[in-house]
């Protein structure tokens, strides 16, 4: 027997020990979970006890103000169903009139933009009774004379803020004869960033003292208790603080400012791409006013139905699937990893990238690790923030190297890996976690509560999601109980806004709309794309075949069909375009500046 058919052979009878190890391993944590289960739901349920009678008296003096802005029952509801009612909800904004907008300098390094507000109705219902700030920026046509009109932008989050995500961006992500025919217009939904915000605390120091001490996920049954305490102290403050802000913005109040903004532009029909969350906004925005519309690019789809969720017994996080495509996502992550080999994939040298990241992920769930960040501090990782910075990775394959680095430098290192200095992907993690802002700040919760909470259901109280997390991990291992707690905050934000629209959702646009969806996307899962387009009467399905969230991931092919979409209405069914960067590859010089899409797209 040759020497490295033995070397081979004893390889997998280790890889074998390893897996009946692992197996093993896992039924005694089976029961030891169910053990853990019982105990931790009665914790659960007294806990649950305790933070009612804590919170309920905050409540109780803010329920007034809760309520103040959102219109009386009746009037204007969006979950009738039918068309009269849609028609109602439209002719509260009809009433509104267009703000009128001074564009000045957005101040230094931003020359390029400029910068403005808008004053528009607080209650569609009332719009004497109070106004909402709308701050907005825009990148004027660089060919004026030929100038079609604006195209609106919104860029997703839930919460995601439009302007500092273009000031981020620049121009650069769309074709240069979109920014040639059309002033590029970005606002801050209402609630989020510069638009009346939604905040949870007196200042954001406070906000981070909470947030700091969250995992991103309870991983063991008793850490579940505590998790949901902790959600609770922040939806209370959230209520206290801002519960008028979020009883007044739901999607459908947003769509009423966009056509108010619209028509301040002076712009006759929408012009509009709306990217994640931003798909939401545009079938909310075309089934109050399909008579306003031009052109729709809707980019990584999220199903109106299954948003809102009427009727679902799944909690938000787990019927949006988000958990089940990351799981695809992170299987072709692995793949490509092994295909590029030790030379192209620093797990690869480790071993098979699959059983090397199982192996760190098991040993993290009881051991985590410091990691220096350069600066004499230390970031300490556990199993619940390698799962979070998984998912988050993937919505770029340009940070595809860098995670596989990252992981790398956690495992102990064969000599053959060692380098000189540093230990390998050290300053790769360090990098990673930057560029993702995970380390440096963080995101007001606010915003994207804003939305959530008065937008969807879901079918449990706190004490259901337990059982949530459960079923969703059997679903994705590792994602579904990291999203499946997604909307616990939402429990505790006992708000409403009865001028929410929440169906019909099938849209009576007389125009074509473009509909993209990314293959392997891990937030707004391809499998929905056509479900969403089957809305519309005209539905033109463009595919990219690739990685990562929405067409911010650089695709030459996709940015010209969006171009010739928005500049002609012209395009072809069925399309399928490739992006311009390949996971694990040589990556085009020009492409390095951007910011990676999970940082512009404020994921969480």
């Amino acid at each position: 027997m040759r020497k490295a058919d033995a070397a081979l052979i004893a390889r997998r009878r280790t890889v074998a020990l390893s897996r009946r190890r692992t197996a093993a391993l896992s039924r005694r944590r089976t029961v030891a979970v169910a053990r853990r289960r019982a105990v931790a739901s009665a914790r659960l349920a007294l806990a649950g006890r305790r933070v009612v009678a804590a919170v309920a008296v905050v409540l109780v003096l803010v329920a007034g103000a809760v309520t103040a802005t959102a219109a009386p029952p009746g009037a204007g509801a969006g979950s009738s169903g039918t068309d009269p009612a849609r028609s109602a909800l439209a002719g509260t904004a009809q009433a509104a009139q267009p703000p009128a907008l001074t564009w000045r300098g957005c101040g230094d390094g931003l020359e390029a933009f400029q910068c403005a507000t808008a004053e528009v109705p607080t209650d569609y219902d009332d719009p004497a009774a109070g106004t909402t700030t709308i701050a907005l920026t825009r990148l004027p046509a660089t060919a004026p004379d030929q100038r079609i009109g604006s195209l609106f932008l919104n860029f997703g989050g839930p919460g995601g803020p439009g302007v500092d995500t273009l000031h981020a961006l620049g121009g650069a992500f769309l074709d240069p004869s979109v920014r040639a025919r059309f002033d590029v217009v970005a606002f801050d939904p209402r609630a989020v960033g510069r638009s009346d915000p939604a905040t949870c605390f007196r200042d954001a120091a406070q906000e981070f003292t909470l947030l700091a001490t969250l995992p991103a996920f309870p991983v063991e049954p008793d850490e579940e208790p505590g998790f949901v305490a902790s959600v609770a102290v922040l939806g209370a403050s959230c209520t206290v603080l801002s519960g008028n802000r979020i009883a007044a913005s739901s999607t459908a109040n947003v769509a009423r400012d966009l056509d108010l903004l619209r028509a301040a532009v002076g712009d006759d029909e929408l012009t509009y791409l709306g990217y994640s969350y931003g798909t939401f906004l545009g079938a909310t925005y075309a089934a109050l006013f399909p008579d306003r519309v031009r052109a729709l690019v809707l980019d990584g789809t999220v199903l109106p139905e299954i948003w809102v969720g009427e009727g679902d017994d799944r909690v938000l996080g787990r019927r949006l699937g988000q958990h089940v495509a990351a799981a695809q996502a992170y299987g072709e992550f692995l793949r490509l990893c092994r295909e590029a080999g030790p030379s192209g994939c620093p797990l690869a040298a480790l071993g098979d990238p699959g059983d090397v990241v199982e192996t760190l992920l098991a040993r993290l769930r009881t051991e985590p690790v410091a990691v220096p960040n350069g600066d004499g501090t230390t970031t300490e990782l556990g199993y619940d923030d390698v799962v979070s910075l998984i998912f988050q990775s993937m919505y770029d394959p340009r940070l595809w190297g860098q995670l596989a680095a990252g992981l790398a430098s956690l495992e102990p290192q064969p000599p053959t890996a060692q380098s000189d200095g540093a230990e390998p992907g050290q300053d790769a993690l360090g990098d990673l976690l930057r560029r993702l802002q995970l380390i440096e700040d963080y995101p007001s919760v606010g915003g994207a509560l804003a939305s959530i909470c008065v937008d969807t259901e879901d079918p449990v109280g706190p004490g259901g999601f337990p059982a949530q997390a459960d079923a969703a991990e059997r679903e994705a291992g590792h994602f579904g109980r990291f999203r499946a707690w997604l909307s616990l905050p939402c429990a505790f934000v006992p708000v409403t806004d009865e001028d929410a629209h929440t169906g019909p959702w099938e849209q009576t646009v007389d125009e074509p709309v473009l509909v993209i969806g990314t293959r392997f996307d891990p937030a707004t899962p391809y499998s929905a794309t056509e479900p969403y387009a089957d809305h519309w009467p005209d539905a033109r399905v463009l595919t990219i075949e690739g990685y990562g969230h929405t067409t911010l991931v650089p695709s030459t092919c996709a940015s010209a069909a969006i171009a010739a979409y928005l500049l002609d209405l012209q395009a072809r069914d069925g399309a399928v375009c490739s992006q311009d960067v390949t996971p694990f590859g040589p990556m085009p010089l020009e492409l390095n500046p951007e910011p990676p899409v999970a940082q512009l797209l404020d994921v969480r």
